[in-house]
């Protein structure tokens, strides 16, 4: 094989290693950055895309779409007792559920004449097991079924309960609606569980203007929709980095990416990969290729 990791430019390692789209490096970006952009327990699916083109013709580097969760179904009723009586401390009321329940929202649609293979899809990702499914999809007419939820706090910690009551509709061409309403405290839960965020990657292997790199950004922002940017960099200026993130845009130090390099699994020495010695194997890059005896 010829030796081609030298034509490789750092920026494309670097994108490469995004377009790998392993769970745990996306997330990283997202909680490791500088501000973070997200809270790693409520980062729900995630994935990236590369060489996203705009209308100008250019390329964005890369887009992460994720889930970010607000809300989560209590797992059990001894957790939620003791999380409505520390609500109750904290808010100086020791009317415990009656206050949780002061607060009424307007009927919302979660599926409207869905699949039932879809519905059962859709309850059994929120939280619920097949039991409940089960009773939400054969309720009656006129029943509601019956379920405690968390909302996150401002610090983004799952503490703040509410109840939620759903119901479902069933069509004579097999398919299903459900719906849902929520009695709560204070603020009304934002969505049914999780709402979908997408994140404009920018890579800057060297060093550039404070002016053309913001230009770039509000212009990729302005074409995409997009307001939430990250900026991964070898190094940057702290004055530079100050202003970025002034801006509304994280950094991520780019020493932190394992970036694959190119590989030849006939002379790689990770012994535990099934890959390893194959003189027709089709990986061109890998972050285990190693020539030498130290396995990783």
């Amino acid at each position: 094989m010829v030796d081609r990791s030298n034509a490789l430019s750092w920026h494309d390692r670097v994108q490469i290693g995004l377009g790998m789209a392993e769970p745990d490096l996306l997330r990283s970006l997202l909680v490791n950055c500088t501000p973070p952009i997200a809270q790693l327990h409520r980062i729900g699916g995630i994935s990236s895309t590369i060489g996203v083109p705009t209308s100008s013709g250019s390329a964005i580097d890369g887009v992460i779409e994720f889930e970010e969760e607000h809300c989560r179904l209590v797992e059990s009723p001894q957790h939620l007792q003791r999380e409505v009586t520390a609500y109750g401390q904290r808010q100086g009321n020791p009317r415990g559920y009656v206050d949780l329940l002061r607060c009424e929202s307007d009927t919302q649609t979660l599926g409207q004449m869905i699949p039932c293979a879809q519905a059962i899809a859709t309850l059994t990702e929120a939280g619920f097991t097949p039991q409940q499914v089960g009773q939400i999809l054969h309720l009656s007419l006129d029943a509601w079924f019956k379920s405690w939820w968390y909302q996150a706090d401002e610090m983004g910690v799952f503490t703040i309960p509410f109840l939620r009551l759903m119901r479902s509709r069933h069509y004579a061409d097999g398919t299903v609606t459900l719906q849902y309403k929520d009695f709560f405290a204070q603020e009304q839960p934002p969505c049914f569980k999780s709402r979908h965020r997408r994140v404009l990657i920018d890579i800057l292997p060297e060093l550039q203007s404070f002016q053309s790199i913001l230009t770039k950004i509000n212009l990729e922002r302005q074409q995409t929709g997009i307001p939430t940017a990250l900026v991964i960099s070898h190094q940057i200026p702290d004055l530079v980095a100050q202003g970025l993130m002034s801006q509304g845009i994280s950094l991520f130090a780019s020493h932190e990416i394992a970036v694959p390099t190119q590989a030849n699994c006939f002379t790689c020495a990770t012994a535990n990969c099934p890959m390893q010695g194959n003189a027709h194997s089709p990986v061109l890059f890998c972050r285990r290729f190693c020539l030498e005896g130290i396995q990783v």
